[in-house]
């Protein structure tokens, strides 16, 4: 199963955040059978590793770093915006600021430990909006940019993590295998 943790977005920031994507270019109806692939809000979500494929029996492993995770809550908050990629694999962001990689860094620590498979590419705090690839102009893409380069969301503290089950596809899913509170 492909697997990644997380801490999700409270719903007074994704309420806050909600308005804001409301008003991107990325989030105007298209003509049909077009998609920019909009994530919807309730994924959204600031991935601390990404594990890829990993064996059934080792989700319990998994769950065991998630529970052994000792870090206080870090705050953190959606301020300013970016991409990555380019062309038809252009992915619009929001960035999170906050003193989220002490978190990040244990949760890797821990995975290492149990030798589980994560992505180990320096850690990167975002929040994906859309992945409109080349199906945006790019003129409307800079412009979702400035819009997002001017937010800053309201604080909040990581109270949890969540060990997530992903399924990719037109319309990806994501399925909560497990929660752990941070801060314990």
């Amino acid at each position: 199963m492909r697997l990644f943790i997380a801490a999700y977005l409270p719903a007074a920031a994704e309420r806050d955040f909600a308005r804001l994507v409301g008003t991107l270019a990325v989030a105007r109806p298209m003509p049909e059978g077009r998609s920019l692939r909009l994530a919807p809000a309730e994924q959204w979500h600031m991935t601390l590793a990404f594990l890829g494929e990993v064996d059934d029996a080792r989700q319990d492993d998994a769950v065991e770093v998630m529970d052994a995770v000792p870090v206080d809550r870090p705050v953190v908050r959606i301020a300013g915006g970016g991409t990555f990629g380019r062309g038809k694999f252009t992915t619009l962001v929001a960035k999170v600021d906050g003193d989220v990689a002490p978190l990040g860094d244990t949760v890797r620590r821990l995975l290492k430990r149990r030798r589980l498979p994560f992505d180990r590419r320096p850690l990167q705090p975002h929040v994906t909006i859309a992945r409109p690839g080349d199906r945006l102009p790019a003129v409307d893409v800079a412009a979702d940019l400035e819009v997002l380069r001017g937010y800053r969301g309201p604080e909040w503290a990581v109270d949890d993590i969540r060990l997530m089950k992903s399924e990719l596809g037109p319309r990806p899913t994501y399925e909560v295998l497990a929660t752990a509170r941070t801060g314990q």
